[in-house]
């Protein structure tokens, strides 16, 4: 619906708790009205519990800490199809004295259960708008919009508006209380005010004369709550019975209920899941093989064609080296960056991922967390910066905080370039029975050794986190809907655009500094390497062609990049890393994408042949003339970076989400040590 009015791409999704914060968009009205559009996170009460429901909760009553969103009109999108569910918001609105229009949308749905609403009678009896409107197929908007224009000439007529329920006989005398130090008032903003006071931007003498008014009249919170839902639940079931014809609950059985028996089951439903992660992680490498090979194949063949064409100079070695390089080391992972996303987006926009959410909860309990913890972390594989903003959506407080420790062991994009790349250098390219890849099957193996991962570390620290707190697991399980291409399209457009455009500036700057770096050294060192090797070749012309190559290794190792690597070197040698490993390690750390851009300049300021990366890694050889990315050295390293924290950004939103700096540092230092720990054990089993 807001991706429909503004225009915009935000993402969407067919399953609770997608929006964690405010988005803002801009909708023409009409002619003459123009406005600024603020999506709010789903919610199903004014009675806040999760933390995107206090984001929403804190607009409604104009208490948002930004002061930036006081929303002069609401539409409340509801579901068509479990209207019951979404009227107890509502009225609360509306004895809030803001106006409102109610949106009705899964018409289709609710036709398809045999619900029959009567928007009419349903309008005049709330006294409000009601509009239904179907913004999958773009359907009923030129009238909604037209019910906008009608709503913003007629803004002021709410405040005079009878409450739905009679408000002020739940706590009379406290609400008169209330008003007279908060004049203007609504009687149920004035129960919110005696509620939830301590929450709200408030001045400290006016938090006191609060406290004070609910002494006085002994307030009691919870039973003013209970006694309101309960009022509006009685007055709502009379609405319903008024303006809704609903089948016998026994014929309600539809197509979703059918599909739920067989996904849902207690042993089928569990090798589903298996099969479909195991699909997802094949197709990555399957259907991305060709497009690779040919971007591969082309940047070589442009590298080349420059290469011949410029002039020896060192502009047209930052270019080449440095530039070319960098790019190729981006655009080469696009397929795989596509295919993986286009494939989570069709479980989500189908409506599964809610279901593995419910099928992973029983599991997710003996680890310290619930099957809500599950959509971050599966949120995590995209970036885990915004799947830990979608933590808001867990209300136990233990339950989030460990979520938001774990979700970085998720395999996220950034890894997936270093996975690929490793894989190809030291798995077999074979298949089992003719479609079962080995390297499809290796990668599979590192995001469940993830997620593994991530529910031992959860486990781990829940016995030290002692947040007392009772949680339960309710989440809404949405239809089965064929998902829409055209989400699927700008899902993968959106990831492809954020992985160029954000990871490939870094990845950019990065090669570019690393060129230098790896193109001069201290003092008059270069001259002296120089000097050495030209007098080698005039003693052994026949050699000339291994003495350059000799020459430019020898140039790397003296370099400023060398000297950097080398002297971690002595620390990670014991993992199976030499120096050059050591400088993408340090490069990686901004984040971990930059590994394979620092591989790519390096090497290419090293070898002055055309070959591709990939092959210029497989033919690289230690000091003993063994393989440097060996079947050991190359899995060790694929266990730093899936153990690793090597992401500053992801850091920053952690000490955010958490107001604290205390569990980012922990974060970064039980990843670190963890990382190199099981890199450790990788390195010496496998040698």
């Amino acid at each position: 619906m807001f991706n429909l009015l503004t225009g915009l791409n935000q993402k969407v999704g067919n399953f609770p708790g997608v929006t964690v914060d405010k988005k803002t968009g801009n909708i023409q009205i009409s002619e003459d009205i123009n406005a600024d559009l603020i999506d709010l996170p789903g919610t199903y009460s004014l009675y806040p519990r999760r933390s995107d429901e206090w984001v929403a909760y804190k607009v409604l009553m104009n208490a948002d800490n930004d002061g930036t969103a006081k929303p002069d009109i609401i539409i409340l999108v509801a579901d068509a199809s479990n209207l019951k569910r979404n009227l107890l918001f509502c009225s609360q609105i509306l004895d809030l004295k803001i106006p409102v229009v109610l949106v009705l949308t899964m018409n289709d749905i609710a036709a398809s259960k045999g619900i029959i609403i009567d928007i009419e009678s349903l309008q005049k009896d709330l006294g409000v708008p009601v509009v239904a409107v179907n913004p999958r197929k773009n359907k009923g908007v030129t009238a909604f919009k037209k019910v906008i224009a009608q709503v913003c000439k007629s803004v002021d007529t709410y405040q005079t508006k009878a409450d739905f329920i009679d408000v002020q006989s739940i706590a009379d005398s406290s609400i008169k209380a209330l008003q007279q130090l908060i004049p203007d008032t609504s009687n149920y903003r004035a129960i919110h005010y005696l509620i939830n006071h301590e929450h709200f931007p408030l001045d400290k003498q006016l938090q006191e004369n609060i406290e004070q008014v609910e002494k006085d009249n002994n307030f009691n919170p919870l039973k003013t709550q209970a006694d309101d839902v309960l009022m509006r639940y009685q007055k709502i079931r009379e609405l319903i019975k008024r303006n809704v014809v609903e089948p016998h609950p026994e014929d309600k059985k539809i197509f979703t209920d059918k599909i739920d028996n067989i996904l849902l089951h207690r042993v089928w439903g569990y090798l589903i899941l298996l099969t479909v992660l195991f699909t997802l992680f094949q197709s990555v490498f399957w259907l991305a093989q060709y497009p690779m090979d040919w971007i591969e194949a082309g940047f070589n063949n442009i590298t080349n064609y420059i290469s011949g064409v410029l002039p020896e100079t060192w502009w047209s070695n930052l270019f080449t080296k440095g530039i070319l390089a960098g790019l190729s080391g981006i655009v080469v992972f696009v397929p795989q960056i596509m295919i993986l996303f286009g494939l989570i987006t069709i479980l989500e926009d189908s409506g599964y991922m809610a279901r593995i959410s419910f099928l992973s909860d029983k599991l997710m309990r003996k680890t310290g967390l619930n099957g809500k913890s599950l959509m971050p972390m599966i949120s995590g594989f995209a970036c885990a910066v915004p799947a830990i903003m979608t933590t808001r959506n867990i209300e136990n407080k233990k339950e989030r905080l460990l979520t938001i420790l774990i979700t970085p062991l998720m395999s996220c994009s950034a890894r997936l370039p270093v996975f690929t790349i490793l894989i190809s250098l030291s798995i077999e390219n074979k298949y089992y029975f003719g479609f079962l890849s080995l390297q499809g099957l290796v990668m599979m193996g590192l995001y469940l050794i993830g997620i593994v991962g991530a529910l031992i570390v959860s486990y781990v620290i829940s016995k030290f986190v002692h947040i007392k707190e009772k949680s339960f697991f309710i989440l809404e399980l949405p239809i089965y809907r064929m998902p829409q291409l055209k989400n699927i399209y700008i899902t993968m457009f959106e990831k492809v655009k954020v992985f160029i455009m954000d990871a490939g500036k870094i990845i950019m700057m990065i090669s570019l500094v690393l060129w230098f770096l790896s193109s001069y050294g201290p003092g008059n060192s270069f001259s002296r390497i120089e000097q050495k090797f030209q007098q080698e070749i005039v003693q052994h012309p026949e050699q000339k062609d291994s003495l350059l190559r000799n020459l430019s290794s020898e140039k790397l190792k003296h370099s400023f990049a060398g000297i950097m690597g080398r002297s971690i070197e002595p620390a990670i040698k014991p993992l199976g890393f030499d120096w050059k490993i050591g400088i993408a390690l340090i490069s990686s750390f901004a984040a971990r994408e930059v590994f394979v851009g620092t591989m790519a300049t390096l090497y290419s300021v090293e070898e002055n042949n055309k070959s591709s990366l990939r092959e210029k890694m497989q033919a690289q050889v230690d000091d003993e003339g063994k393989k440097v990315y060996s079947l050991a050295t190359s899995v060790s390293l694929m266990m730093f970076y899936l153990f690793a924290m090597q992401c500053m950004s992801t850091l920053a939103v952690v000490k955010r989400e958490t107001k604290s700096w205390k569990w980012p540092v922990f974060q970064f230092a039980y990843m670190t040590t963890l990382a190199y720990t099981i890199s450790f054990i990788t390195f010496h089993l496998l040698r």
